[in-house]
């Protein structure tokens, strides 16, 4: 059982190439079972045209996936998507554009939980929150504000 989080995640690297990612517009989501943000984002990506398959993860296995992709502490948030990565809830739009680009990056990342981002939602509240690309080396820049 624990081999398959590695091996999905073998799998995601194969669809991280670009002419992959440029193909498809199917993303899989590894998050907490109990986690009700992580299934709100999920709603928000397939409002927005992406086929979504939800995989629920233990704490380690999560942790375990996110340190195989790369991210960081620094920019974890409770949920990763895979094909190009996407970390936390980062808005359909800016994955769209992510995948259109096609920019020789590991993903995005949209650290913690910023009140306003998708499957954050709370009403008329929102905070300002920064779409982060995260490069190859580790670095990362501002790919969208909101």
């Amino acid at each position: 059982m624990a081999m398959r989080p590695l091996l999905a995640l073998s799998l995601a690297m194969l669809w991280a190439s670009p002419a992959f990612a440029a193909m498809d517009s199917s993303i899989e989501v590894w998050k907490s079972a109990t986690c009700e943000c992580c299934g709100n984002w999920v709603k928000h990506l397939e409002a927005n045209g992406f086929a979504t398959k939800v995989d629920p993860a233990e704490p380690a296995a999560l942790a375990e996936i996110k340190r195989e992709a790369g991210i960081g502490n620094k920019h974890a948030s409770c949920h990763t998507a895979e094909g190009y990565v996407i970390e936390g809830h980062g808005p359909a739009p800016d994955i769209e554009r992510l995948v259109s680009e096609q920019p020789d990056a590991v993903g995005l990342t949209v650290p913690g939980m910023p009140v306003g981002s998708p499957g954050m939602e709370q009403g008329a509240e929102s905070e300002p929150y920064d779409v982060l690309l995260i490069r190859r080396a580790g670095t990362t820049e501002v790919f969208a504000h909101h």
